[in-house]
């Protein structure tokens, strides 16, 4: 497995697509091996596309496009502006707080980071906000989007490892929160010291509150009708997602009255183009996850980091910094596809709880979005606003920082990880 693991490096440095350079590098693994019918790359393959779980996946990228073209993202922008417009650091920590709520309608960073910099990134601008300082808070805030109902990695990453998704989902919230409450904490140390003003100059009145509440309720209510039919046993995981796109449907058409046919018609064709690109690369990763297996390649790398350490945190730790370190060059989604094979089984082994493993594991493979060289959100945002990547690094070292404590927190306090799907599923 050397030689696969160098030859797509190599290829991703050549700037070969990531699904090509994945398919090419496995097959490499069977050139390697003549003594194995050269017809199993082809049959993994199709078989990969044929697991019945993995339809959430495009179910739960329609509707987030869907959502995004319902006309929510004014009313929860209104809400978000409710809830933070009177602290330190004004449109700033909207953001943040719009990132919140928006997790749980798109389920992609980069799609939530881009969509923010259109509303955001030129008023933030106008109101004074340095080009850097803005681009990095309005990428930053795009982290709590895998990790709120329904992320698309908590899917992968629970039909990949046979993990409860049900529980996944639940087990989001809490960390969400503290990466809302992180975030916030870092805007307004940076806007306190710089002089930043507040978005509105007073508190707002209880009908504003009301208004903007009332405004926001079904897309506060969307992750939680999804844990009520999964905890109910009213939806499968696959079934969840068919009964997301009718409730987006049923937003946009009959509630908020925004989606018009030709909405509908670009948000099936942002849709066709989204599931795609991500199920090609579930479908052609079944080659290389195929050698991995047969050279046995987790229990190596189990050996090794047991090796170093035997202590569960110890192990989680030296997972969370290759996974950072490696998500500096490859996208998150690759990362959750090639390695939950490989770490999951340790973890186990360990005595770890797959879910509260699955929470970090996730959010540090989708830091890299958000950090150079390749990261997808920054050049994302950073194209969208026109900001030099040097500027959005230094501004970002702060936000940066704070996701790092909430990872390490979860790590050494799984409570907070696991206390909701203990709460609603035993």
């Amino acid at each position: 497995m050397l030689i696969v693991a160098i030859a797509f490096i190599v290829l991703l440095l050549m700037g070969m697509p990531v699904a090509f350079a994945i398919a090419i590098s496995g097959t490499l693994f069977f050139i390697q091996h003549p003594e194995l019918p050269f017809t199993i790359p082809v049959q993994v393959t199709v078989s990969q596309t044929q697991n019945f779980a993995l339809l959430a996946v495009p179910l739960f990228i329609m509707a987030g496009n869907l959502m995004n073209r319902s006309g929510i993202t004014e009313r929860l922008l209104e809400l978000a502006s409710v809830l933070t417009g009177r602290l330190t650091g004004g449109l700033a920590q909207v953001s943040i707080a719009l990132s919140a709520l928006m997790g749980g309608v798109s389920g992609s960073a980069i799609a939530d980071a881009a969509m923010q910099s259109r509303i955001l990134g030129d008023e933030m601008v106008k109101r004074g906000f340095p080009l850097g300082f803005a681009a990095s808070v309005l990428s930053y805030g795009a982290v709590l989007t895998p990790i709120i109902p329904p992320g698309i990695g908590m899917i992968l990453y629970g039909t990949i490892g046979q993990v409860s998704i049900g529980r996944l989902f639940a087990a989001g919230f809490v960390p969400a929160f503290l990466l809302w409450l992180s975030l916030s904490v870092a805007v307004w140390l940076t806007a306190k010291r710089r002089g930043y003003m507040p978005e509105r100059e007073q508190w707002p009145t209880g009908r504003e509150a009301i208004r903007a509440f009332t405004g926001g309720i079904w897309a506060i209510l969307f992750p939680v009708f999804l844990l009520l039919g999964l905890r109910m046993g009213v939806f499968t995981p696959s079934e969840i997602g068919a009964f997301a796109v009718v409730y987006a449907i049923f937003i946009g058409v009959l509630i908020y009255r925004k989606m018009k046919v030709r909405g509908f018609l670009e948000a099936m064709e942002g849709s066709l183009g989204d599931v795609g690109s991500v199920m090609f690369l579930i479908a052609l990763s079944a080659i290389f996850s195929y050698g991995i297996v047969l050279d046995r390649v987790p229990e190596v790398v189990s050996g090794w980091i047991l090796g170093v350490t035997g202590n569960l945190q110890g192990a989680m730790i030296l997972v969370a910094l290759f996974v950072l370190v490696i998500g500096f060059f490859i996208d998150a989604t690759v990362l959750i596809i090639m390695l939950t094979p490989i770490f999951l089984p340790l973890i186990r082994q360990l005595g770890g709880d797959p879910v509260h493993f699955g929470i970090v594991f996730i959010l540090a493979a989708t830091i890299g979005n958000f950090t150079p060289p390749v990261g997808a959100a920054m050049y994302a945002v950073c194209s969208i606003m026109k900001c030099p990547i040097g500027a959005y690094t230094r501004e970002s070292v702060p936000l940066f920082a704070a996701v790092a404590l909430v990872t390490l927190f979860l790590i050494f306090v799984p409570g907070a990880v696991l206390l909701l799907p203990n709460l609603i599923f035993g």
